[in-house]
């Protein structure tokens, strides 16, 4: 298949998660003048060193509030998730992104956003070719301790199983699956929302994370539900936000992937291992 870039320039801000700064991105073409192929941050804040962060599972680091990269000058980019299943979506493998901070925007808290702007700046195919990666045969990672699963199996297409189980009185056990696809994705899953439990609010405040977090951008889930006043998007909305993830989690590889997920209790790590695995194994 054909390598894809994005043919206008288009903009895109809001508030960062974690630091609560406005940032600024500019997306634009990653295309044939480029001299390195894949998904581009540049930092345009720093100016006193190598300001180009790659997404590379290499490139990977501090996984347990979100998906992260460095370069090999300490330079970051934080929160990257929610962007790349977009990407991964619509299909758009090379591209670069001049970002004003060191996070990336929450919007609404899911990924419908970057949807949106990406179709609007047109994607176009490139000259270059793209091999999906093809899984041949099941790719394992458990972490049995915590009862964390999560595993690429053959398939023709690209399919996730999802499940979550929280010890909550409100938030137990959810499953879904979906063929991933654009049009199932926009329908099902683009529009879900990051989450958390009210009495992780102040611990993750005290540690200088969540601070541009607020029910405009999060599902904030209390003893007996959701603290939201518009309630949920789906009844089912805490595990499809799960899936673009994930969605976004494999896209680290900068390659479309042709496998049956099944996940069970995963999250950021647990995913960054499997990514891991089959790059190791495919690349």
């Amino acid at each position: 298949m054909k390598r894809k870039t994005i043919k206008n320039t288009v903009e895109i801000s809001g508030i960062g998660l974690h630091k609560g700064e406005e940032i600024k991105l500019a997306l634009k073409s990653n295309g044939q003048e480029s001299d390195e192929q894949g998904i581009i941050f540049k930092r345009v804040d720093v100016a006193d060193k190598n300001n180009i962060v790659k997404v590379d599972y290499r490139n990977l680091f501090d996984l347990e509030r979100g998906t992260n990269i460095r370069n090999e000058d300490d330079v970051k980019v934080h929160t990257i998730e929610h962007f790349l299943s977009a990407l991964s979506v619509t299909g758009i493998t090379d591209i670069l992104v001049e970002i004003s901070g060191n996070e990336l925007p929450i919007l609404d808290g899911s990924s419908a956003g970057f949807v949106e702007k990406l179709l609007e700046a047109e994607i176009v195919e490139l000259e270059s070719e793209i091999e999906p990666v093809v899984i041949k045969e099941p790719v394992i990672f458990s972490d049995e301790k915590a009862g964390k699963y999560v595993m690429a199996l053959p398939y023709d297409n690209f399919k996730i199983s999802y499940t979550i189980d929280f010890n909550h009185s409100f938030l137990k056990s959810q499953y879904f699956e979906i063929e991933v696809n654009l049009e199932n994705y926009m329908e099902n899953i683009a529009r879900c929302r990051t989450f958390a439990f009210d009495y992780e609010i102040e611990f993750l405040k005290k540690n200088n994370l969540a601070l541009g977090g607020s029910l405009e951008n999060a599902v904030v889930v209390g003893a007996d539900g959701p603290l939201n006043p518009e309630g949920l998007r789906y009844p089912d909305e805490f595990v499809r936000h799960k899936i673009l993830d994930i969605v976004g989690d494999l896209y680290v590889l900068g390659r479309p992937l042709q496998a049956h997920i099944i996940a069970i209790k995963a999250g950021h790590y647990v995913n960054s291992r499997l990514t891991e695995m089959i790059a190791k194994k495919y690349f």
